[in-house]
């Protein structure tokens, strides 16, 4: 990594489908360091039309995290936030007329969305067509059935996903970040732009759609005013500049890749797991197994699939009402994996939030095979059955890419969970190395520190600085490998 101007402090604002939290990032040449601002949660509402994001709430917790990154700053070497960075979920967004929200954003995991958008846009385009032109596994809840279903958007005037929302309120201006974009369904995959035929098709307007920008933009700068309203006037003026808005792009960023010979799983509410690739993989057979070609930093792309993460593990924690998650893996490490039944994570009753107990049992029964028999042994169930789904789309992934795989790198919150770890290694019969847990918000700030000139090179500097600087764990298979 060639040495550039020297330290500064960066603002990320990461949200998650569950959790959002506002992160202090210190970067130089030498330096890598995260200091947590704000941690907030992201509970979704149910109104009578559907289930909703709170986007007001999200953005009032991420103004007060960035007042409070600014207080960091100050008494950091830097001495001041040099910028800030978003990034969030995908595919869901705000419609906008005037500049101004129409209505509160749908929530993906809303039962509705996208079912009759799904079938309306493949009476105009075949669902082989329209992967040869975006590269996106199907999922009933991508952007473009959502809006194929929304009639809301013939209202609107501009369309802006999450983190291009929040921007927007940050600086006024609308813009759309191409990592994020590329999860729309609407961006052609080879050419990295908008497909306006495509729009054209579903008679979806191309005004609605931002100009594209890459990672490392300036986007703008806060408004006056803005920081005001939580008491950090210094915000005013603060460049916001675009990163891998898709978490899994900025987290990929943070995977500490020391060999090509790599796979990588994006562990949280959902486990991301693929590859990371020059070009996409277009094939009829990679369609088929539901495997996405999206955009990533520096002209990359993330070929993965999208699998159940530890969205079953919360869901199931919330319905026992606990949260002593260290003392049931305790104890489910006790349980013999061979003694509990693998179940299909990727069924879709487990998508939507609530008891998901009852629902391994229901599939258990229905299958015909004896569901586990008190919380531990369900806890050992749900580690075993989301290892053995990720070892299948490993095995898939690098068929598909004519790739091999020698380790596979486990970040994010899930990397914290060594039971889990340990059962990816089993069933893969590779290393698998956890960590960090907080990829993204390290490839969300080194994304804009390398834009502010602190460090330079390309991905490889990057994540040499991730390696050097972070402890990383490591697990070697010792057990059952999976047959795939």
């Amino acid at each position: 990594m060639t040495r550039g101007a020297g330290p500064v402090s960066v603002a990320a604002v990461d949200l998650g489908a569950s959790s959002g939290r506002v992160m202090l990032g210190e970067v130089g040449p030498d330096v890598l360091r995260l200091t947590a601002a704000a941690r907030f949660g992201n509970d979704p509402v149910r109104t009578p039309d559907g289930l909703h994001w709170n986007i007001l709430e999200l953005y009032r917790q991420a103004l007060v995290g960035l007042a409070a990154a600014a207080r960091l700053a100050a008494g950091t070497p830097a001495g001041r936030l040099a910028s800030v960075g978003i990034d969030s979920w995908a595919v869901d967004y705000g419609l906008l007329r005037d500049g101004r929200l129409l209505g509160q954003p749908f929530h993906y995991r809303d039962e509705r969305r996208g079912g009759a958008g799904s079938r309306a846009v493949h009476v105009v385009v075949s669902a082989e067509d329209l992967y040869a032109r975006n590269g996106l596994q199907f999922l009933p809840f991508n952007t473009v059935y959502q809006l194929a279903a929304d009639s809301w958007h013939r209202d609107a005037d501009r369309v802006l996903l999450v983190p291009d929302l929040l921007a927007h309120w940050l600086t006024g201006e609308e813009r759309t970040e191409r990592t994020n974009a590329s999860t729309t369904g609407l961006l052609d995959v080879t050419t990295g732009d908008w497909d306006t035929d495509l729009m054209t098709r579903l008679d979806l307007a191309r005004h609605l759609f931002a100009d594209l920008v890459d990672p490392g933009t300036t986007v703008g700068a806060v408004q006056p005013g803005v920081g005001e309203a939580v008491g950090a006037a210094e915000l005013s003026g603060l460049p916001v500049v675009a990163v891998g808005s898709h978490d899994t792009a900025s987290a990929v960023v943070g995977v500490p890749f020391a060999r090509p010979e790599s796979a990588y799983i994006s562990l949280g509410t959902w486990g991301l797991v693929g590859l990371e690739l020059e070009t996409p993989v277009l094939t009829d057979e990679s369609r088929l197994a539901n495997f996405t070609n999206e955009g990533g930093v520096d002209g990359t792309v993330r070929f993965l699939t999208n699998v159940m993460g530890t969205w079953l593990l919360s869901q199931t924690l919330r319905t026992w009402g606990r949260d002593d998650l260290t003392a049931l893996l305790a104890a489910a490490a006790d349980v013999p994996a061979s003694t509990v039944p693998l179940v299909d994570v990727q069924d879709r009753r487990f998508v939507p939030p609530g008891d998901m107990p009852a629902r391994i049992a229901e599939w258990c029964a229905e299958h015909d095979v004896a569901p586990p028999r008190d919380a531990a042994s369900t806890v050992r169930c749900i580690i075993e059955s989301l290892a053995a789904a990720y070892a299948d789309a490993l095995a898939t992934a690098t068929r598909l890419a004519d790739r091999s795989v020698e380790v596979v790198h486990v970040v994010g919150g899930g990397s914290q969970n060594t039971l889990l770890c340990q059962a990816i290694a089993d069933r893969t019969g590779l290393p698998v190395v956890a960590g960090p847990v907080e990829a993204t918000a390290l490839g969300n700030v080194l994304v804009q520190a390398r834009a502010a000139g602190a460090v330079t090179g390309g991905l490889d500097d990057l994540r040499r600085l991730v390696r050097t600087t972070h402890d990383l764990r490591r697990h070697e298979p010792v057990g059952i490998r999976s047959s795939a």
